[in-house]
């Protein structure tokens, strides 16, 4: 049995080996480089599954639909998809229970709670489009994917475990698989 098809949608500078990885920016290691919002240079339904850790926040509202429907072109069919995103609740909890040590801004950036907020739910302007779960499962539920369910850290409902291998920074993201 082949070994199966494992992208890493926007890794960035981090590539990791034994994935296929795609990103914008050109860099040792990335396999694949395009926009997602154009569409990537891989054949239609011939990944197994895809990962993208903190991509779609950095999209606007209007560009999500295509970012998705592409994610799904690529997928073979009930192929997995998991999305690790910032979790604008968490943040707003955070703020609502006065916990200034939940946010990442430093003292010098932001000193007020509601400063703290703002700037990290905005990224210091990277981030255009806000997450939470309710927002995340409509937009893939429009997309025509099926069984879209929130997972924890390091949990998937999928039949890939290895697909939780990209998870990463736990305590502010909240993380989604759906089925092509």
């Amino acid at each position: 049995m082949p070994s199966p098809i494992r992208l890493n949608v926007g890794c960035g500078p981090a590539p990791v080996p034994g994935w296929l990885n795609a990103d914008r920016q050109p860099a040792d290691g990335v396999d694949v480089v395009g926009d997602l919002r154009i569409g990537l240079p891989i054949a239609s339904a011939s990944v197994d599954y895809a990962v993208g850790m903190h991509l779609l926040q950095d999209f606007a509202w209007d560009e999500l639909p295509g970012a998705v429907a592409e994610l799904r072109r690529m997928l073979k069919p009930g192929g997995v998809l998991r999305l690790g995103l910032p979790d604008l609740d968490r943040a707003i909890d955070a703020y609502r229970g006065g916990d200034a040590g939940y946010f990442f801004v430093p003292d010098e950036h932001a000193r007020d709670l509601g400063a703290k907020l703002v700037t990290q739910i905005i990224w210091y302007g990277s981030v255009r489009t806000p997450f939470n779960w309710g927002f995340a499962r409509e937009l893939l539920d429009a997309g025509g994917w099926h069984e879209v369910r929130r997972c924890a850290f390091g949990r998937s409902a999928s039949a890939w475990p290895d697909i939780t291998s990209l998870d990463n920074r736990e305590r502010e993201s909240l993380y989604v698989e759906a089925l092509a």
